[in-house]
């Protein structure tokens, strides 16, 4: 049976091979964008009967959709107008501002109040949705197919007619546009609650036979954005269909073209860490959902969309459709509250708390009660790791009376392995004898380590996905929990101006989480193998280094674990009589 501190060294190591792995995976770098490169095309192919696809040829009807020419009749601007010149409808709001374009009525332009780039006041607003033509640009459109793919239809460049001057809670926008060939549609764009539009969209029908439309839904990106680069956060296109979660990397959606599933239900748009744009189609409504990519002009052009079942608009008579899009913060109490509300379904899994969603929610809410009564989520994290200490306090304690037991033995141990070095099944077997005759676990130590991996990783998660955690100030030199500590050791805290390569950069959290896991490890037996001994030497300053590129949140909480299991060790070991001098030195 192999020593304890075979077993313990083994998941040291894994824990480190873990952590090495998330460092290096890197950033990828974003392609090159062209400034002012057009966003995806976004008329309509009425004259394919299909919505827009990026950088994709005219099809017919019921094919793949393409970006046709428009043959919508009435007041139209060509795209080379630009979203400049566009006559727009300002969006007042205590949450978000932005605009309206009339030219195509799409969502376009959304600046969150509320979010800043950095933790500094001053720095720029958060700007998540911005019109075709410009850097980046990233929108929603909602529209109409027509079956027969020669009905005029709203297109990407239709001049749409309102009345209006503002977007408000308290004031809806009406849009208005008619075809001149008997059909009138009418769009009413409502901001119903936090980060949410409801859109109405109504077709009159004033010919004499019927029409049979599809209404349409597209989120659409041009630019591969910046994203973390980490495996355990999803960045990208995703969607909740048939009430399975999918997500799509956009490099996958690169390799693969287009990815399709019919006749669905959920809700699908594109998410980056902290954001979240999504189309949201009445809830049980059946569709035929989409994620694609295409190539145009040099620029990676993604869209998210949804065709929904035809409706058939009778002679005299009138059709109606209602949609959601989400353009917004991922709070995790508002997307709870339109799942349970609106029946927006699983919504909440936008956020990614990843494999451990048992633990890794739990934990948000609890931080997030504590932050209400504590005021400060450094203060949460240091109160919930009481809580978790609690929680498994009867099993550390047996786990840390079997390592005091485990120290006291240390002399005997040492005398058994000089008495026994050219005999190693013998030394074993006395080892285990002397285990047995002291009522003595030697793996009962490792538990506290076993404990502490899925704790580690789930309060990872929640300082690394959650929202509420980004740019929450802790005190001192911590501005912000979810980032690494600003201060360095090889620039003597500030002291000297020089930019350090990336390894070099060791806060003072880390120093002290270094400190605090070398005097933990003093109270462990020490192993009587040489070179294990050597390597448990180094294993703080290892971490030290790890620990030192995590999120500053989490190496408080790492070190204030190891002062709690300091505290509830030395009064254990005091207990039971164990001291350095019992002990042997170590």
């Amino acid at each position: 049976m192999p020593d304890n501190r075979n077993l313990l060294l083994a998941i040291v190591i894994s824990i480190g091979i873990l952590l090495i792995f998330n460092m290096m995976m890197p950033p990828p770098e974003p392609p090159a964008e062209q400034a002012g490169a057009p966003g995806v095309p976004p008329a309509p192919g009425a004259a394919t009967g299909a919505i827009p696809t990026p950088g994709a040829q005219p099809t017919p009807s019921g094919a793949v959709p393409g970006s046709g020419p428009s043959r919508a009749s009435g007041p139209a601007v060509t795209q080379a107008t630009g979203a400049a010149q566009a006559p727009r409808i300002p969006i007042e709001d205590a949450r978000l501002e932005g605009s309206i374009s009339l030219i195509g009525a799409r969502i376009d332009s959304i600046t969150l109040r509320d979010y800043r780039e950095t933790p500094d006041p001053d720095s720029p607003l958060i700007t998540l949705l911005s019109p075709p033509g410009t850097r980046g640009a990233f929108y929603a459109e909602l529209g109409w197919v027509a079956a027969d793919g020669a009905t005029p239809m709203p297109a990407g460049n239709t001049l749409w007619a309102t009345g209006d001057r503002t977007l408000t809670r308290e004031r809806p926008l009406k849009l208005s546009w008619d075809n001149g060939a008997g059909l009138r549609f009418t769009r009413i764009v409502e901001l119903a609650d936090d980060f949410l539009l409801t859109v109405e969209q109504s077709v009159a029908n004033n010919t004499a036979a019927p029409v049979k439309l599809y209404p349409y839904g597209l989120v659409s990106r041009a630019g591969t954005p910046e994203t973390s680069g980490f495996f355990i956060l999803h960045e990208g296109p995703l969607g909740v269909l048939d009430e399975t979660l999918q997500e799509h990397d956009y490099d996958d959606l690169v390799d693969d073209g287009e990815i399709r599933a019919e006749n669905t239900t959920g809700w699908l748009g594109i998410t980056d860490k902290y954001w979240l744009t999504a189309l949201v189609p009445e809830p049980g409504e059946t569709f035929t959902a989409r994620f694609l990519h295409r190539l145009e002009q040099g620029i990676d052009k993604y869209q998210t969309d949804y065709l929904r079942a035809a409706v058939t608009v009778p002679p005299g008579g009138r059709a109606t459709v209602r949609n959601h899009i989400f353009a917004g913060a991922k709070k995790a109490h508002l997307l709870d509250r339109y799942r349970d509300d609106l029946d927006f379904d699983k919504f909440d899994l936008a956020i990614d708390f990843g494999w451990f969603y048992f633990l890794t929610k739990p934990f948000f809410y609890a931080l997030s009660w504590l932050q209400g009564v504590l005021g400060n989520f450094g203060l949460a994290i240091l109160a919930l790791t009481v809580a978790i200490k609690l929680v498994f306090f009867p099993l550390a304690n047996k786990s840390y009376r079997s390592m005091s037991q485990m120290k006291a033995l240390q002399p005997e141990m040492v005398k058994l392995r000089e008495r026994f070095s050219d005999d190693r099944q013998k030394l074993n077997q006395e080892m285990m004898a002397l285990y047995k005759r002291e009522k003595v676990n030697p793996a009962a130590g490792c538990l506290p380590i076993l404990i502490q991996i899925p704790v580690f990783f789930a309060l990872y998660k929640v300082l690394f996905v959650a929202i509420e955690m980004r740019h929450a100030p802790f005190y001192g030199w911590i501005e912000d929990l979810s980032a690494v500590d600003p201060t360095n050791l090889f620039t003597l805290f500030g002291l000297v101006d020089w930019g350090p390569p990336s390894f070099l950069h060791l806060g003072i959290w880390p120093i002290l989480m270094g400190v605090s896991m070398w005097a933990q490890m003093r109270l462990n037996p020490t192993p009587a193998d040489p070179i294990q001994a050597k390597i448990f030497q180094f294993m703080p300053l290892v971490f030290t280094f790890l620990l030192a590129t995590f999120p500053a949140g989490l190496v408080i909480y790492w070190t204030w674990n190891n002062l709690l299991s300091m505290a509830q060790q030395w009064v254990i070991m005091r207990r039971a009589g164990v001291t350095r001098a019992t002990a042997g030195k170590t």
